[in-house]
């Protein structure tokens, strides 16, 4: 037993011991509340780091997969004009073969002008309707430049910053993506070579007044000939939707691809950063019995003193 009462040796000993339980303590409690084995740098300041950047990464090919959808749904508006602009052109085929048949008459010739008309209008309203966020998808005229052939979309489909491996072009009237006959320079009536009015020209005003379509079934021959323009523009048409399908398709995989890649790099953030609960709990728990036996031996140290009061008695 010690007789000096100045310094109670053991006390603070015992103090020490239940500061240190106390502040072990507190980040058991951080870490079960937060879920992360990291909460600051000083936890482990390497691991804080590493961690950081692949959150970023992370992040970032979570963004290029939400691009991924947004490029998918701006593709999807243009597939679903040009599949009515198929089925118009189907219709006026139709239309054609009907007015080269040398039976019918001046009136009914009159009436398959009129409808022939309204048809080559529509398509001109098609493509004038084929817009994502203010941008036509259908403007410009056919060109091996990617400017002038028409709006040039830029998909970014990665989380790194290269042109080539990151991102992806969409234009529908660059040369080599979509071969048109020749003649053609678009998906317009006008650039079908089935109206003799640009929508997007002088007389933009007029969307697709028929004249050249509805002026080619006159007789059998100028009838037959407008089924050969109009076979040429189903073509068109339809490579332009394979073209479609074939970029949906690089998307899909491209989207495979990046989730694999997200869950890869959140697993490997995880395992340097995230807490294991059930080790932190079991912690929690010795760290909890160590606090109170600390705090039982910081009040036996105290009252150990006392009995040197027995002296004076």
């Amino acid at each position: 037993m010690s007789t000096r009462i100045n310094t109670n040796i053991n006390a603070l000993n015992a103090l020490k011991s239940l500061n240190d339980v106390n502040g072990r303590m507190a980040v058991a409690q951080l870490r079960l509340a937060t879920g992360k084995k990291i909460n600051t740098a000083a936890d482990d300041a390497a691991g804080y780091t590493i961690a950081k950047k692949f959150n970023a990464r992370a992040e970032g090919l979570g963004q290029a997969l939400n691009n991924i959808g947004s490029a998918k749904n701006l593709i999807a508006v243009a597939e679903g004009h040009l599949n009515n602009i198929v089925d118009i052109l189907t219709q006026m085929k139709t239309k054609a073969t009907q007015a080269s048949d040398d039976s019918l008459g001046t009136a009914e010739r009159t009436s398959i002008k009129a409808e022939l008309a309204a048809l080559s209008k529509q398509i001109n309203l098609e493509t004038t309707q084929a817009t994502w966020n203010s941008k036509a998808l259908f403007s410009g005229t056919a060109s091996a430049n990617a400017t002038a052939g028409g709006t040039q979309f830029k998909f970014q489909i990665g989380g790194g910053n290269s042109s080539t491996n990151d991102t992806l072009q969409f234009n529908l009237l660059k040369t080599g993506n979509v071969s048109l006959d020749s003649g053609n320079v678009g998906f317009s009536a006008y650039g079908l070579r089935l109206d003799a009015v640009s929508p997007g020209g002088a007389n933009s005003t007029r969307l697709g007044g028929g004249t050249l379509a509805g002026s080619l079934v006159g007789s059998s021959a100028s009838a037959q000939a407008l089924m050969g323009r109009i076979d040429t523009a189903i073509a068109d048409v339809s490579e332009a939707l394979s073209y479609i399908g074939s970029v949906v398709n690089r998307l899909t995989y491209q989207e495979s691809s990046l989730t694999v890649a997200k869950t890869n790099t959140e697993a490997a953030r995880s395992r340097i950063e995230d807490a294991d609960m059930a080790y932190e709990q079991l912690n929690a728990t010795k760290l909890t019995i160590l606090q109170q036996t600390a705090s039982a031996m910081l009040a036996q140290a105290n009252s150990g003193p006392q009995s040197i009061l027995s002296l004076f008695r």
